[in-house]
Formats: C-alpha cells, sequence, structure tokens
C-alpha cells in the first residue's frame, strides 16, 4: 500500500478526538511536566509555515514525556484582545468579538490540520469575561496593595493607612511616589477622606498619573514603546507623538532588584537575561541640586553615576518635555524652543535614544548654578535626554561622556579636563576613572575610590544632594483609549478612582455604536448609553473608568488559567496550583524580552507575595524559537532613468552610429543641454518624458525652439509599450532624423503607465533605475514570474514586461522575515495537503536547531516526503501487508543495522 498520508492522518486525528487521548488531569500519580506555548493573537490571515515552528518543537517533547511516564500540560489558547481587530471594527463596522471568533475558527482549523497533541479541554481567550473576570481580580488585588522595603514584599494598603493613623509617614520604608512628602499622624488624621484616598495613591502598585506616553492621534490611543517603530505606529503607519497624559501605570519599579535576583534563578538564553537587566538598567550614583539662576527657589535634580565629575559640568541638558523648560525660557529664545520641542514630540523614545550621529538642541537662554563651584552653565534642551529617564536632566561632562563631547563640541561649548590620566579631549571624550582629579576643588589630588565618597557625604550635609540607587526601568503605563479590551474594574467618585465589588465581576464591554473616539475626544467606551456603576456604599451613580487594559494585561498571568480553566470561584485553585507550581518549559519569540517576559515576572511576583502561587518565576525554562524566514521574490520597476539607460544602450548606440548620439549630462547648467540626447550631425535633440509631465514638455519645447533645435519627445509610457521591439523606437528616431518638421510627439494616450524589467536584464543599467517591489511567492516558479496569472493583479494594473530573449521574466529573491506584507507567506495547509502533517512537521525541525532563524525552501520538503515514503515502505507492503515477523533476523538483516549504528 502506497504511503497515504491523508488518510492515515485523518484516521488518527479523529481517533484521538474520539479517545480524548490528550486530555489532562489535575490529579495523577504520575510526576508531572508542563509545557507551554506564548500562545498566539488570531490575526485574520491565519498561520503561516513560521508559526507552528515553536509548537512543533513542543509537541515532540510534549509526546516524549508522555511516552517517558510524566502526566503532561500542553495547552493552547488565544491572547484575543488587540489593536487589529479594533482597526478591523473601526473601517468595517463589525464588532471585534466577532471577527476575533473568526480568526480564532480558522487558527484552530489549521492547528487541527497539523495534529498537535493540545488539551484543547483547556482552551483559553483572554477576551472571554470568563477569563477576564479574573485579570480583573488581580487589578484589585494590585490596587489594594504597596510595596513594603523592610518586608520586601507587598503588603494591604489598609496595614498602611493602619500606620499612618498611628504615626503618619515617619519610620514607613515603602516604594512610592518621589513627591511623596513627610506626615504626621496628626496630617493624616485632619485630612479628609477625599485626601487620605489621594495619599495612598502615591503607594499603590497601580494608579493614576500623569506621564509621557506615545500618543497615536489617528488610532486615538496610547500605544507601547513596542508597537511604535521610526516614529510611526507598527501597526498602520500613523504618526505618533510624546503627549502628557492622565493614565493607569503599574509600580513595576517596586520589584526592580527582586525582578534582577529571579534572573539567577532560571534557565533562560543570556540574551534574554542581558536585555531584561539592561532594561531594569540599576545603577548607583547621586541625586544633586542645581539652583537656577535669577528663578529663586527653583532648583533641576540631576542623577548621576560619576558625580565625581561634578566640576567638569559645563552645561545642563534638560529632556524638552521638562516641566521646568515653559519657566526657564526666555522670550529671545522661545520661538527656537518651540519649534524643537514641536519635532521631538513626533519622534520615539527609541529614535530619541539610539540617535547618535545627529547632534541636535535648542538653548533655552536659562543658567544653572553648579553646586560645588558656584559655576553658572547654559541649560539646553535636547532629545536625548527623556522626561521619563531618571529625573529628565543631565549635568553634561563633555570631557568623560560622548554624548555629552559630541553636544558641546557642536554647539561650541568649553570642555573641563576633570583627571590627570584624561587625554586627547580635543578628539574624543575620556570616561577613564584612573589617576588623580584635576580642576575639582575640593576633590583635588584624590582618586575616584576617595572622592566619590568624599563629594555625597558634602552633597548631603549641605542639603545639595545624596546618594542614590537609581532605575533605568519606569512605572508601566496600564491603560489605553480603546474599546477592545479588558474594562479597569473601578469607577470615579469625587475624582477618587474607588475599586467596583468583586461581586460585580467581571465589568463586561458594553456595546456601542461605533469604535472610536467621542466627537469630544473621551475613549471609545464614553458612547456606551447608561453605562454607569451603583455603588452600594453610598446608593449613587458614578462613572466608570473609560480606558481600558493594555495587551500584556490577560498574557502576564494565562498560564494559571491553564492549570483550572472552568473554575469560576477563583482564578485557580490551591490544588490545582500546588500540583502544577509553574511552567516548566516556556517556548516563544524573543521580541517578547522586555514586554511580556519582564511584566509577566513582575505579575507572578507579586502574586506569590500573596501567597496565591508557590513559585516567584514563572517559567523555569525558555527556550527563543528562531523566524523561519521566507523567501521573497522581488520584480524590478523601472523609473525615468532605466529609459533613458535603455533607449542610449539598446537603440541610440546600436541603430544610429553614423549621426554620433550624444547623451547630456543632467548636470549641465547651460540652458542648450536641458535635452537628454542630442546628435552630432542632426540637429535633433530627444528628451524622455512621462506624458503627464506637460508643464516640463512646454518648457522643453520652448527652449529647443529658442536654440534652433528640433525636438522629438518620446514618452516613457510609449517606450514601455515596445520595449521588447527595440526597432519600433528606432524607426521613430530615424523618421524625425529625416524629416525637417520642427516638433515630434505622439498625441495618442499611452496604453501603458509603468514597465517591470525581467532581473537577468538588469545588470546593464544603473541601480537608480529601479524600485524593487515585493511580489506573491505562489506566482514565482523557479524565479520566473507567471505573467498570465501576475497580470491580473492589481500591482500590475497597467503595466508591460520587459522579459528577456526567451521570452521569460525573472524576479530576485531575498531571504527576510515571512509575513504578508512582503507576499512571501507559504500556507502550512497547502503543504499538509501536498505532504501530509507528518512530513512538514519533519522538515521544519529538520531546517535547523529550533533557536535558530532559517530560510524556508518549498522544494525541499519532496526529500523528506521521499524518506518517509521510504520509511513506510519498510513495515506496509503493495499489498498493505504488516511486513515485520517475529522471527530472529538473519546475519543479512542485521547487517545494515550495524552499519547505521557504526556512522
Amino acid at each position: 500500500m502506497e504511503y497515504a498520508p491523508r488518510e492515515i492522518e485523518s484516521k488518527w486525528k479523529a481517533w484521538w478526538k474520539a479517545q480524548r487521548t490528550y486530555q489532562v488531569h489535575n490529579h495523577s500519580p504520575k510526576p508531572k511536566f508542563y509545557i507551554l506555548n506564548m500562545f498566539p493573537y488570531p490575526s485574520g490571515a491565519g498561520l503561516h509555515v513560521g508559526h507552528p515552528l515553536g509548537y512543533i518543537a513542543s509537541d515532540i517533547v510534549a509526546r516524549y514525556k508522555r511516552l517517558k511516564g510524566f502526566n503532561v500540560l500542553n495547552p493552547m489558547g488565544y491572547d484575543s484582545f488587540g489593536l487589529p481587530a479594533e482597526q478591523y471594527a473601526i473601517q468595517t463596522g463589525i464588532h471585534p468579538a466577532v471577527s476575533t471568533e473568526q480568526n480564532i475558527e480558522r487558527y484552530r482549523e489549521q492547528l487541527d490540520n497539523i495534529g498537535f497533541c493540545f488539551d484543547w479541554n483547556r482552551e483559553v481567550r483572554t477576551s472571554d469575561p470568563a477569563f477576564y473576570k479574573w485579570t480583573q481580580w488581580i487589578f484589585m488585588r494590585l490596587f489594594e496593595h504597596y510595596y513594603d522595603l523592610d518586608a520586601d514584599k507587598a503588603l494591604p494598603v489598609q496595614d498602611l493607612a493602619a500606620r499612618f493613623e498611628k504615626n503618619g509617614n515617619y519610620g514607613v520604608r515603602a516604594v512610592c511616589d518621589e513627591d511623596t512628602p513627610k506626615i504626621s499622624a496628626a496630617d493624616w488624621n485632619s485630612m479628609p477622606e477625599k485626601e487620605q484616598q489621594l495619599f495612598l495613591l502615591k503607594y499603590r502598585l497601580t494608579f493614576p498619573e500623569e506621564s509621557y506616553v506615545n500618543w497615536c492621534p489617528a488610532m486615538g490611543t496610547v500605544l507601547s514603546n513596542d508597537e511604535v517603530k521610526d516614529g510611526v505606529s507598527e501597526r498602520g503607519g500613523y504618526p505618533v507623538e510624546r503627549k502628557l497624559m492622565k493614565q493607569w501605570s503599574m509600580r513595576i519599579t517596586a520589584y526592580c532588584d527582586r525582578l534582577l535576583d529571579g534572573l539567577n534563578e532560571v534557565d533562560w538564553s543570556e540574551s534574554i537575561k542581558e536585555q531584561q537587566r539592561n532594561w531594569i538598567g540599576r545603577s548607583q550614583g547621586a541625586s544633586v541640586r542645581f539652583a537656577v539662576d535669577g528663578h529663586e527657589g527653583v532648583h533641576i535634580e540631576v542623577f548621576t553615576t560619576r558625580v565625581d565629575t561634578i566640576y567638569g559640568a559645563t552645561f545642563m541638558v534638560l529632556a524638552p518635555e521638562h516641566d521646568l523648560v515653559p519657566h526657564l525660557t526666555t522670550p529671545a529664545q522661545q520661538p527656537e524652543v518651540d519649534t524643537y520641542i514641536k519635532w521631538t514630540a513626533s519622534r520615539s523614545d527609541l529614535e530619541r535614544m539610539s540617535e547618535v550621529k545627529r547632534v541636535t538642541g535648542a538653548n533655552t537662554g536659562a543658567f544653572a548654578v553648579n553646586p560645588c563651584n558656584g559655576q553658572k552653565i547654559p541649560i539646553y534642551i535636547a532629545d536625548y535626554v527623556l522626561a521619563g529617564y531618571g529625573t529628565g536632566a543631565v549635568m553634561a561632562v563633555p570631557g568623560g561622556d560622548q554624548r555629552d563631547w559630541n553636544f558641546a563640541t557642536h554647539f561650541g561649548l568649553p570642555i573641563v579636563p576633570v583627571l590627570d590620566a584624561q587625554q586627547n579631549l580635543d578628539e574624543a571624550a575620556d570616561p577613564t576613572k584612573a589617576g588623580c582629579y584635576i580642576n575639582s576643588g575640593m576633590i583635588n589630588g584624590m582618586t575616584y575610590e576617595a572622592a566619590v565618597p568624599t563629594l555625597i557625604r558634602w552633597l548631603e550635609e549641605n542639603g545639595l544632594g545624596k546618594g542614590k540607587v537609581q532605575y533605568k526601568l519606569r512605572n508601566a503605563v496600564f491603560s489605553r483609549q480603546r474599546y477592545w479590551g479588558e474594562p479597569v474594574p473601578v469607577y470615579w467618585k469625587d475624582e477618587v478612582p474607588h475599586l467596583l465589588d468583586e461581586k460585580d465581576l467581571p465589568l463586561v464591554l458594553p456595546a456601542i455604536d461605533k469604535y472610536l473616539p467621542t466627537e469630544s475626544g473621551e475613549p471609545p467606551l464614553a458612547r456606551a448609553e447608561g453605562w454607569r456603576y451603583t455603588s452600594e456604599q453610598d446608593n449613587a451613580v458614578h462613572e466608570y473608568e473609560l480606558s481600558t487594559m493594555p495587551g500584556w494585561a490577560g498574557s502576564s498571568w494565562y498560564w494559571y488559567r491553564y492549570m483550572d480553566p472552568h473554575n469560576d470561584g477563583e482564578f485557580c485553585s490551591a490544588d490545582a496550583v500546588k500540583y502544577w507550581k509553574c511552567v516548566d518549559w516556556y517556548i516563544g519569540g524573543a521580541e517578547h524580552a522586555v514586554g511580556h517576559l519582564l511584566y509577566s515576572r513582575f505579575w507572578n511576583h507579586f502574586l506569590y507575595d500573596l501567597g496565591l502561587v508557590p513559585e516567584r518565576e514563572f517559567a523555569k525554562k525558555l527556550t527563543n524559537q528562531g523566524m523561519i524566514q521566507g523567501r521573497s521574490s522581488l520584480v524590478f520597476r523601472a523609473k525615468e532613468h532605466f529609459y533613458e539607460e535603455y533607449l542610449w544602450i539598446k537603440v541610440l548606440q546600436p541603430y544610429f552610429p553614423e549621426y554620433g548620439p550624444m547623451r547630456i549630462p543632467a548636470n549641465k547648467a547651460e540652458e542648450s543641454f536641458t535635452y537628454d540626447f542630442a546628435f552630432e550631425t542632426n540637429d535633433l535633440v530627444v528628451e524622455v518624458v512621462s506624458w503627464k509631465q506637460s508643464d516640463k514638455i512646454e518648457a522643453i519645447r520652448k527652449t529647443a525652439e529658442a536654440d534652433g533645435k528640433r525636438l522629438l519627445v518620446l514618452f516613457i509610457e510609449e517606450l514601455a509599450e515596445c520595449i521588447n521591439e527595440h526597432e519600433r523606437t528606432a524607426a521613430k528616431i530615424s523618421r524625425a532624423l529625416n524629416s525637417r518638421d520642427r516638433f515630434f510627439m505622439t498625441e495618442q494616450g499611452p496604453q501603458y503607465e509603468q514597465l517591470f524589467v525581467s532581473y537577468n536584464l538588469t545588470a546593464k543599467y544603473s541601480p537608480e533605475c529601479f524600485s524593487k517591489l515585493h511580489v506573491d511567492v505562489s506566482m514565482v516558479g523557479d524565479d520566473v514570474l507567471d505573467l498570465s496569472r501576475a497580470r491580473q493583479l492589481s500591482m500590475f494594473q497597467n503595466a508591460n514586461f520587459k522579459v528577456d530573449p526567451d521570452g521569460k521574466f525573472t524576479c530576485s529573491y531575498e531571504v527576510e522575515k515571512m509575513s504578508k506584507s512582503k507576499y512571501n507567506v507559504v500556507n502550512p495547509d497547502d503543504m499538509v495537503a501536498q505532504y501530509g502533517a507528518d512530513c512538514f512537521r519533519m522538515y521544519e525541525m529538520f531546517l535547523g536547531p529550533v533557536e535558530m532563524s532559517k530560510p524556508w525552501d518549498t522544494n525541499g520538503i519532496t526529500g523528506v516526503y521521499g524518506f518517509l515514503r521510504r520509511f513506510w515502505g519498510l513495515f506496509i507492503g503493495e499489498d498493505g501487508a504488516w511486513l515485520p515477523t517475529d522471527e530472529a533476523p538473519s546475519a543479512t538483516n542485521c547487517a545494515p543495522c550495524t552499519t547505521a549504528s557504526k556512522k
């Protein structure tokens, strides 16, 4: 019987389903093993062959562990809240829940087709109210807790309030807002309830605050840093600006040290760990207060890791968004500063931090006073300083910091050496800590080790600064002005946020008429009619919070729901979490290193503090699967310069050498040289131009008349029409050369508006002749484009093709990310239909180590298919008979096995 994967696989998939083979139970005498894939966002495009790579690897491990006697939990679900579904709803009016359900059905069909051993009885969806009820519940627990530094864990805010009642916040060591004042018990007890609640917000682990965010006006929402690329939204490419807005935030900063220490407990790649360490960015230094000249009582606080270089600070740089900028800027500098601030608002934090080649900034006209020597130094603003990092101010020491050196050199500011070991400061900054200090007042002659504590002690004694540990990590913005997300379980009373009663969970998304902000700029939830909360405490009606949670909310705890997915009484029962404990092996993309993975660790540490989970770290082992890259096909679209080169190479030189054709350089200034071509022995000149450029044509015609030249205008569109018949163009030129008419131009409208050139012909032309465009790989075989099918695509409407002498049109290729936008997506359904799921899975594993990125080449799968056919033939005969027997093998039978074993 011939190997027939479709029949074999359909039979066993049906059997698995009927027997519930992969259904897992929470009570078993077997040892447990929990393997988990980062769950997918169900996009309308469905899966391509790159998506299942991690699923296939985990499936192999899950099957292996099951055969080794483990009780294996291998679940799957969907991260089903997301911007694409909402954008689709805005465009079509279709509710995001409807399109999301359709996408999930498509994903499930594709996943089943590949034959994974998922326990589908445990499927979760973040957009299911039964799931996000518990996301809201965890949010409420965060709101009810603060981080106590002495206990080194989260504790109830109500206990903190009790401490305030007795002693104020003296002696309280807790993570809180930096502007939190010291209060006595009398101060606290004299506060009205509203003021007490507002004061407690300075300590809560989730709270509303004003912060700078990535605001996308076109989408009407805040975007996370990883949703912004090159100053525009990753989805849709809309401009993004930095804006100060009131948002819910998570005080992830409370867990900085624990998140750093926890990296030593997990088996994750060093690259992921290093990315998280850098993102948290722990640094030890000093906080220093600089007075502002002419502004009594105004100080600028800076944090520096090199307080020893303070005498070398020759200017100060503020973030353009810094609160003091409007107050410090002098009238003379106001226009320049306003222009610069507007420009900076369009740039993302990543762009601003990564820019190293270009130096930009603006002088405020104000001066800061160095507290150590009383020297006045100018205050600038520059985009390389961020309002959200540190204090948003930098004491600039160009002698020791390259970025400051670049700035000082650009603006002509002083560069002062502070160590006798510093060298070549006229060429670059020298950050050395070696040698002894010079030009440095009280620390002159000291070494680095002695200078730092001396300066910090002096600053603290004089109330001008203090030693401090700083983190680059900021509080995590936890709200979006969108519809399709978890509603925040909060109502507002007298401008103070209050939690809903737990019995009112889940707070379900209401129906709205359309998925856009209101005309007054409120989030879409403001459109819901009658959507208000009646509090039993005061029997009054209050406004709900109108923002929704961000995309990372549900994905920060979902692995616990897989342990106990149908529990309506708690997010996960104590028995279930005690049995499964944590994820033994987590598999997903490295692109989530400082987003999902960091936020998830934060939430898990918090749940651990509450005694709800048994492990601080949610995933013991992490594997980042590589990317299966697509083999993109590219076509070359001709630009105007191509037609000029084509005319010169293929027509003028070969057909008219006796006339002495000449190319006119484009940079000639004389009026008589505005044409593209001329002839030594004829007064005819030739201009190559689009028929749409009527103004240019008329201008050249007038120039030709003034020069006494005869003019032939060749439209690029007519050249495109006869691109494969050079003699037709040559005939037009010949007629013009032999005529005495003054002007030649085709009056008939063009048939073609664009031209594509076969890749194997492009080497004759300069690179600026072409634009490279992606074309659907399904229309390309052996790098040859199927022209009959291609002409049906919109991108090739009104297009002609310059083919090679064999009549073929070839494409170039590039290996890059597989994506719909690059038209290089290969559908796994097609592979399974043609070769079978086993063959498809085996081929993906044969491509290379799962952690490595590698290109997909459909041609390679045939080798695996041939192997499976031969392997099948070892067991099943042509008549379907089972070939293996119980007889002892002969020496002849054993020989091949022995040879294979030796190899």
